[in-house]
């Protein structure tokens, strides 16, 4: 048999390594695995300093757990050593990493171990952390007496898995006592739930849950508040310490106002939990609500059964504490079990209570469908609602579209409360949505703090009114009306109130939305009734200044403005004037005297360019405008132009003013555009009746003395015929032979002028006669003669045939007298007449004059084309020479013939004349013969 082989150095470590770490495995208590690994450092490496720390999480520091020193000395060896921040045992614990140091006497991060290595003459040493799984459970600290030593690299590996093993071991140790601390809430619950079963009154229930709570969290007190919501506070029912004083006296309880967020929080669902470092509400509130319960640590749950809050579970310290996601689960749970066991209560006196509120909503319905007035029945319908909700206002809001408000269409309040004002502002887009969307009524427990209806809360603030409640009056359609009940303190509204409240509001959406409709018809029906009245007035006024002046009149009184005006002007003028103005206060003035531009006027030309009624701000107005319309409080504007015909043109505007926050209502504006079309046919009617009536008075004047002046040369040659008679009997023959000549010359001109008196007094009428061509010209230029040689012109007939005209010659004379008068006054001084004759056919003759004169280029065009069909537009035709042009024109066409007016090429002016040749008639003397018109 061999002799065995002593084992090697290395031999030894990797036994004495595998030992250690054996036992790592096996050992199951701290102490005992700190030990054997002191014992495998002591053993296994030539350290004079050796020291193994375990990691306080809570207290953030390292206490010491043994090890070995130079001396002897253990009392260095179980201190506790705080972590401060830059030290390097905290540096190692925070990364985890292993730290050398060449001199620990002169470290000075070392903190008290430097001040144990100057005393043990300890120089290099290495720091190595105690981890497992990103979790560090203490540091190992070896030292020895010799500068800048440090372990090799097998020294290491073997550090680094005796080390491991440690924090591995530490770890499954740590893990084994959360798994025992730690709750199970579903277990408690159920045995909890069980037992409830037994219990016959609530207060054993709610006895029973305290206590079980109480228990499994460990705190230090644990109580039920219920929730009074007519007061708004909780108040302490159940509790594991003894209640102070009454249990409904609110001396033990919290004001719901006093920690707001706290009770929103728990309105909502929400678990609070405050505890160390950690609070679900604000500091304020958390500071002033801890300080009411007395305590440094609280977890509540909320108490809700069906949406509505009746109280909240709480657990209480004295210390401050990390709440567990088990204790929070556990907690919330029992509040669950309280909402579900509190209902049973109160069933009887939920039954009664919705058997009252039936009998009231059948009371309301009733009372609608009844003959009575309605007012009655909202009356009653308030009372009854007001007194089974404890309210003092009742409300009926109606939305005014036109005026984006709404309007307290009934309210009552107590006789010593003053009423709200008759109209309230309208809602933003998010409170309008939410009323509109809400399938029940929506509550707002205090106005001072509730962020809903936030357009309502100064009107209501300063009525007095701190809770509302607010429904709908036709749920499922666009918000017509509402139902809110006021109350003066802040308040909770139930789920049963708000039931009834929208069983009412519907009930009274059906009187609401009678009523708006016969509203609505009786507003209308009294704006066509005005509207109708304005229109008869107008059509019975025969004056111009009173059509005006009513019409203004009228207009202010539909529209109910403090301004309206019209804007008028001539025809073809440029200026304009203020007429009519109706002016009811000094702050709406307007300048009355003004001449207002009518081409460069802004709110003028805007009015001509709109094609309806126009809204204009005071804003947009110019300074021009301004000068005249100068009241200081005009601040919307509506301006509409006077029109009729497309082809007519507008001869005014019509303009209203009122405060800039006034809305224009589409009735009125409808109004408006009516009476402001009727005023515009009406005055058109009146100016131009006035006008041709005054132009029949010019014509009858005119005809009037023509007739006279007639009648007067008539009886003047009578007269002197009568004389020469005389004269003719004398014995002088030559005497003799001039008198009988100059009679006959005047017999002539008495007989011409004798068909005239007797047949045309008022009318043209029409005798057929002929005359040579000739004879035609020649008189007519006699008649020009001496117009001609005054402006020196130069003429030339041009008339190569020998034609007779026929029709009624004194008439077509006249008409080329005008003519020839026309184109010498035109032409230039020393100018060229030409006049041109030739056929058209053996029926038509052209006379035709040239001349090169000058003459506005619109008269030719009116001419050829007619006046405009607007009688009251600037027209050439309307005075000479247009006017007589125009008359020889219809009195052409009047005797079969045409005549018209022509600017050539070459700028002469041409005036052609069509006259009929007579047919089968001498042409050299005159003969008449009457023809009938």
């Amino acid at each position: 048999m061999g002799s065995q082989k002593e084992p090697s150095a290395y031999e030894r470590q990797l036994v004495a390594l595998g030992r250690t770490l054996q036992s790592l495995r096996e050992l199951e208590n701290a102490d005992a695995l700190i030990e054997t690994t002191l014992n495998y450092l002591q053993t296994e490496f030539d350290y004079a300093l050796v020291w193994v720390g375990l990691y306080d999480r809570v207290e953030h520091r390292l206490i010491g757990k043994g090890g070995t020193t130079p001396a002897g000395d253990a009392s260095v060896l179980k201190q506790r050593l705080a972590l401060n921040p830059g030290d390097l045992l905290e540096q190692v614990v925070i990364q985890q990493r292993p730290l050398g140091v060449p001199d620990l006497r002169e470290e000075a991060r070392a903190g008290e171990w430097r001040r144990a290595a100057q005393k043990f003459n300890i120089q290099g040493t290495v720091i190595f952390p105690i981890r497992h799984k990103d979790r560090c459970y203490g540091v190992t600290l070896l030292g020895s007496v010799l500068w800048g030593i440090s372990p090799h690299s097998e020294e290491k590996a073997r550090l680094s898995m005796v080390l491991g093993g440690l924090g591995a071991a530490l770890y499954q140790i740590d893990m084994d006592v959360q798994r025992q601390q730690t709750k199970r809430p579903a277990e408690p619950l159920l045995a909890l739930l069980a037992k409830l079963r037994t219990l016959p009154t609530l207060k054993q229930r709610l006895e029973a849950i305290v206590d079980e709570t109480h228990r499994f969290i460990n705190a230090d007190r644990t109580h039920i508040y219920w929730f009074e919501p007519q007061r708004r506070y909780f108040w302490q029912r159940v509790s594991t310490t003894p209640l102070r004083g009454d249990a409904n006296s609110q001396t033990t309880g919290i004001t719901a106002q006093e920690v707001n967020s706290f009770y929103q929080a728990l309105a909502a669902d929400q678990l609070v939990a405050i505890g160390e470092a950690h609070s679900s509400l604000k500091a304020e509130i958390t500071g002033r609500l801890m300080q009411h319960l007395g305590a440094r640590s609280l977890l509540a749950a909320p108490i809700l059964f069906q949406q509505e809050l009746l109280g909240f579970i709480a657990v209480e310290g004295t210390e401050a504490r990390i709440w567990s996601e088990e204790e929070k689960n556990y907690v919330r749970g029992a509040a669950h079990l309280v909402a579900l066991t509190a209902p049973l209560e109160q069933m009887e006196e939920t039954i009664a209570q919705v058997k009252l509120d039936q009998a009231l909503t059948s009371e309301v319905s009733h009372a609608i469908f009844s003959d009575e007035d309605w007012s009655k029945t909202l009356q009653k319908a308030s009372e009854r609602v007001c007194q089974r909700l404890g309210a003092e206002r009742f409300l009926i809001l109606l939305y005014d579209q036109d005026q984006e408000k709404f309007e307290v269409c009934y309210q009552n309040h107590p006789s010593h409360r003053r009423p709200l004002p008759p109209q309230i502002e309208g809602l933003n887009s998010v409170d309008w949505q939410m009323l509109e969307r809400s399938t029940e009524a929506v509550g707002v427990e205090n106005l001072e703090e509730d962020l809903k209806l936030m357009a309502w809360r100064e009107v209501f603030l300063d009525a007095g009114v701190r809770s509302l409640l607010v429904c709908s009056t036709a749920m499922g359609h666009s918000l017509e009306g509402l139902l809110v009940i006021a109350h003066e303190n802040s308040r909770t509204w139930s789920r049963a109130e708000r039931d009834l409240i929208r069983i009412v509001s519907q009930q009274i959406g059906l009187i609401l939305h009678q009523w708006q409709l016969q509203r609505q018809t009786e507003q209308q029906q009294k704006v066509n009734q005005t509207i109708q009245w304005g229109l008869t007035t107008m059509q019975q006024t025969h004056e111009l200044e009173s059509l005006e002046r009513a019409a203004m009149q009228h207009i202010a009184q539909v529209l109910q403005v403090p301004l309206a005006t019209l804007v008028t002007w001539q025809p073809g003028r440029k200026a304009a004037k203020i007429t009519a103005p109706v002016v009811s206060s000094n702050k709406f003035s307007i300048t009355t005297d003004f001449v207002i531009p009518v081409y460069t006027d802004m709110l003028v030309q805007w009015a001509l360019q709109a094609d309806s009624l126009l809204p204009v701000s005071v804003d947009e107005l110019t300074p021009e405008t301004r000068q005249w319309l100068s009241g200081s409080d005009i601040g919307q504007i509506l301006v509409m132009a006077l029109r009729t015909a497309p082809e007519h043109e507008s001869t005014g505007i019509v303009i209203v003013a009122d405060r800039l926050d006034r809305y224009w209502p589409e009735r009125q504006l409808n109004a408006l555009g009516t009476l402001v079309s009727q005023l515009a046919w009406s005055r058109r009617y009146l100016v131009l009746t006035e006008t041709l009536t005054q132009q029949r008075e010019n014509l009858e004047r005119l005809n009037w003395y023509k007739q006279r002046r007639i009648e007067d040369i008539y009886r003047t040659l009578g007269l002197g015929v009568r004389r020469l008679n005389e004269l003719s009997h004398q014995k002088d023959a030559l005497a003799s032979m001039r008198y009988h000549q100059i009679i006959r010359q005047l017999g002539n001109t008495l007989s011409a002028i004798a068909p005239v008196l007797r047949q045309e007094n008022w009318q043209l009428h029409l005798e057929y006669e002929t005359i040579p061509l000739v004879s035609l010209l020649k008189r007519a230029l006699e008649r020009v003669e001496t117009l001609i040689k005054q402006r020196q012109l130069w003429s030339q007939v041009h008339n190569d045939t020998n034609l007779s005209i026929g029709g009624d010659i004194p008439k077509i004379e006249f008409v080329l007298y005008e003519l020839l008068i026309s184109a010498c006054l035109r032409s230039p001084p020393g100018g060229r007449l030409d006049v041109w004759c030739r056929p058209i056919d053996t029926r038509w003759l052209e006379i035709s004059l040239t001349d090169n004169g000058v003459i506005e280029p619109r008269l030719i065009e009116e001419l050829h084309t007619g006046r405009s069909n607007d009688l009251l537009a600037p027209s050439t035709l309307d005075t000479p020479p247009g006017l007589h042009l125009s008359i020889c024109q219809s009195l052409m066409q009047q005797l079969g013939g045409e005549f018209n007016l022509y600017r050539l090429e070459d700028g002469r002016i041409l005036s052609r004349l069509i006259v009929p040749i007579a047919a089968n008639t001498p042409s050299t003397a005159a003969t008449r013969t009457r023809i009938q018109e």
